[in-house]
C-alpha cells in the first residue's frame, strides 16, 4: 500500500507576480525549488494564506537568486502580488519509505529569502 504524504513545502512565500497572459504555472526562484527538493514541472499545491483560496499548478523554474513566486495563467486570478502562500508538494511513499520519511520544509521571509528549515513541525496543543 502507498501512502500519500507531504514531500515538500515552502512556507509563507510571497507573490511577487502575477502574470495573466504566460503559460500557466508556478514560477519559483530556482534556488528555493532545489532547497526543498521540488522539481521543475511537478505539481504543486497552492494555499493562499491571504485569501483562502486552495488551486492545483506546476513548477516551472525563476531566476536562482532572485526571490521569485510568479502565479502565471489561470492562477494569477487566485492571487494578488504581495499575497503569502503555502507552496505543497506530495509524494506516494511504501510503508518501507515511511519508516525514514521526513518532509523537506522551508520557511520564507517577507522577501523570500531562507528564514529556517525543517523537516518536522511541532505538534500543535490547545
Amino acid at each position: 500500500m502507498l501512502s500519500h504524504m507531504l514531500k515538500a513545502k515552502l512556507h509563507m512565500a510571497k507573490v511577487t507576480q502575477a502574470e495573466l497572459w504566460y503559460d500557466g504555472s508556478c514560477a519559483i526562484d530556482a534556488n528555493l525549488v532545489a532547497l526543498a527538493g521540488m522539481r521543475e514541472f511537478e505539481q504543486i499545491d497552492i494555499y493562499n494564506v491571504s485569501n483562502g483560496e486552495r488551486f492545483h499548478t506546476y513548477i516551472i523554474l525563476a531566476e536562482p537568486g532572485s526571490g521569485t513566486i510568479s502565479m502565471n495563467g489561470a492562477a494569477a486570478r487566485k492571487v494578488a502580488v504581495g499575497d503569502r502562500v503555502i507552496i505543497a508538494t506530495y509524494g506516494h511513499f511504501n510503508e518501507g519509505e515511511l519508516v525514514n520519511h521526513k518532509p523537506k520544509l522551508v520557511y520564507l521571509n517577507e522577501d523570500n529569502t531562507v528564514n529556517r528549515t525543517s523537516n518536522t513541525i511541532p505538534m500543535q496543543v490547545a
